[in-house]
């Protein structure tokens, strides 16, 4: 059983929220909102397609309603105060167009679907909700997430901090403009990848200087760990707590010499606008198949 907190929110006290979708991130929100007390277990509910075991597992370990139980899955969306998209993509365009007739107009809708627009679950939907579309990374499954969110025109001021307060209780969220959904891919989405490509080069380098495997990942993971964790405690520029660490002529202005003779900088920019384009890309492509 989670260890959760049975005084919801005020912000959220009165409202139900059913997640369509039962995959890793709809777990780990549901994990946070019932950790931080945003909501009371009952008020939160869950369906999936077919995989019933997979509804059961859940409802066994945070006591929320399922269809596993013999919950009706019409009624759970229809008292439902906020749905939470979180089917695969591939799935969306049908689930969707199946979900349309039982929404109503009070609905707030937040998708956490990747590359899907908010026009697009508008078109399909065929309503007038408010939806708002967010990218919370992989992160997010441990309590340390970033995210990206952004919103409908007609989103109100309490959907937004409604939002916010779900994705803040998986880390961290930040409102940006749709069309920057693609930047906070290459920042958040794919950046814990290169924080661990980058982890496994100083391993590699740490053994090659004579350090054992697990000495070197001993020493690496710390160090990354302490690094990140000065930036948020001191509120100091990394720029700034990089030429703290680094004296003239030392071994430290040494190895970020090699960096910059390498152009470390530009490669990870570089790095940062492919994968932006390729999150245009694919979320193009995704549009185009559900259109289909």
């Amino acid at each position: 059983m989670s260890n959760v907190n049975n005084n919801p929110s005020p912000l959220l006290s009165n409202s139900r929220i059913c997640f369509y979708g039962a995959g890793s991130m709809a777990e780990a929100i549901v994990r946070g909102i019932l950790n931080k007390g945003l909501l009371r277990p009952q008020q939160v509910s869950m369906i999936n397609r077919s995989n019933t075991e997979r509804l059961l597992e859940l409802e066994q370990q945070y006591s929320i309603v399922t269809r596993a139980s013999g919950h009706d899955e019409q009624a759970l969306l229809q008292d439902a105060d906020i749905i939470v998209l979180a089917m695969k993509p591939k799935d969306a365009a049908k689930a969707l167009k199946q979900l349309s007739p039982l929404l109503h107009s009070s609905q707030l809708i937040i998708s956490v679907i990747a590359g899907i627009s908010i026009a697009s679950i508008k078109q399909l939907t065929s309503q007038t909700q408010a939806v708002i579309r967010a990218m919370p990374n992989t992160s997010s499954t441990i309590g340390l997430g970033a995210t990206g969110i952004s919103h409908s025109k007609n989103v109100s001021d309490n959907d937004v901090q409604a939002a916010l307060a779900v994705f803040d209780a998986i880390g961290v969220t930040v409102i940006v403009e749709e069309q920057l959904q693609p930047a906070v891919t290459a920042v958040s989405g794919s950046g814990p990848a290169y924080v661990y490509q980058f982890m496994e080069a100083m391993i590699s380098g740490a053994q090659s200087l004579g350090l054992s495997l697990e000495q070197a990942k001993q020493l690496v993971y710390q160090t990354v760990q302490g690094a990140a964790a000065m930036v948020q405690s001191t509120g100091e520029e990394p720029q700034v707590l990089r030429q703290k660490v680094t004296s003239p002529n030392g071994t430290t202005e040494a190895a970020l010499n090699r960096l910059t003779e390498e152009n470390f900088s530009d490669i990870i920019q570089s790095a940062m606008k492919q994968a932006s384009s390729r999150a245009i890309e694919l979320g193009a492509e995704i549009e185009r198949s559900i259109s289909q």
